[in-house]
């Protein structure tokens, strides 16, 4: 399977790709997949890892920005409140957010016995997306063990994408989707940045979807409420303050509007954005502490990085996703087949 830039749906971004074209491309950050392919159960996790060390100890700050609020994720309560992350994310199917939960509880608590009794709790982050179209979410498939597995083979460098890990039965605009990513480089002032997004597609109503160059790819499916939902995570290198880093996360919604989102009633649609810059310490030394934040007259870089990120993370989804069966028999195709049997005159 090829990408969309490797398809050709890309236009000439104002903004240079990174090396991976991925979250990845921001030092530090790793992704893991642990996907679950069997009779009737096509689901799994991803793994986002911020950075190498103690995220308990050593809190990376972040955002969240929830566009449509149909969810059933846990932890962004608290994201939202403290500004901080201290856990690995995890992503998956809707009726695997327990699971996973315990999971980040238990690594969390084998690094630092402490936690919940001479320290705070700990708030796993997991969110999620409904695969019951595909997936036969009723068998609860998804277990600590393989969130675990997902956590254990996290890697800098490139990204699986498609229909792997927590996108293994996910589907956008009639299309068959799933793990999506990309990324964007800054250059503010004399030092260079990178913006990388991960998005886990599971949206958008057939016969809606907008490609780039103005095409509206139908997949011959009847036609269907929007009910899906959309993760959006964002990794940054660059210092911004929680604030900041929500009005980054908040781009990303111009990302999904390009590709002709409107966010239903029924639709999950949630960004998540930290950054590794200047993380927060669990046990700081010292009353106050300093931190580094970009000037707002040069946040306008960050912006255009998220959306074009987003909109390019999605449209991989689509591209490197293979064309699925629905539980009722009903197939959900490929964009890439659509592509080719409609090229550009």
């Amino acid at each position: 399977m090829k990408t969309a830039r490797e398809l050709g749906l890309m236009p000439k971004s104002r903004l240079t790709v990174g090396p991976d074209n991925a979250i990845t491309d921001v030092p530090g950050v790793s992704v893991g997949h642990r996907s679950l392919h069997a009779d009737g159960i096509f689901t799994g996790v991803t793994a986002i890892v911020p950075h190498p060390g103690d995220l308990f100890r050593l809190k990376p700050r972040a955002a969240v920005e929830v566009i449509n609020g149909f969810g059933k994720s846990a932890g962004l309560m608290q994201v939202a409140e403290l500004g901080t992350i201290e856990t690995p994310i995890l992503l998956t199917n809707t009726f695997g957010v327990a699971a996973c939960t315990e999971a980040l509880i238990r690594r969390a608590i084998a690094d630092n016995p402490a936690i919940g009794r001479e320290t705070s709790t700990v708030n796993p982050l997991v969110c999620e997306c409904n695969d019951g179209r595909i997936n036969d979410i009723q068998a609860l498939a998804v277990t600590a063990s393989d969130a675990m597995a997902a956590l254990d083979s996290a890697r800098p460098g490139s990204v699986e994408q498609g229909a792997v890990g927590a996108g293994s039965g996910m589907t956008a605009f009639g299309f068959k989707a799933g793990i999506g990513t990309a990324s964007r480089l800054m250059r503010i002032g004399k030092r260079d940045f990178a913006l990388g997004t991960l998005v886990l597609a599971n949206f958008g109503a057939a016969g809606d979807l907008v490609l780039p160059d103005g095409r509206r790819p139908h997949p011959r499916v009847p036609a269907s409420p929007e009910r899906g939902s959309v993760i959006v995570v964002m990794a940054t290198d660059l210092p911004l303050s929680d604030r900041q880093l929500q009005r980054v996360a908040r781009r990303g919604g111009a990302g999904l509007a390009r590709l002709g989102a409107f966010w239903g009633h029924g639709s999950g649609d949630v960004v998540l954005c930290f950054t590794t810059a200047d993380p927060v310490e669990h046990d700081p030394v010292a009353a106050f502490a300093t931190q580094r934040r970009l000037a707002d007259d040069h946040i306008d870089i960050a912006f255009r990085a998220a959306a074009e990120s987003t909109q390019e993370a999605v449209l991989n989804a689509l591209c490197m996703a293979r064309p699925t069966p629905a539980r009722n028999g009903r197939i959900y195709p490929c964009l890439a087949d659509w592509l080719k049997e409609n090229p550009i005159p």
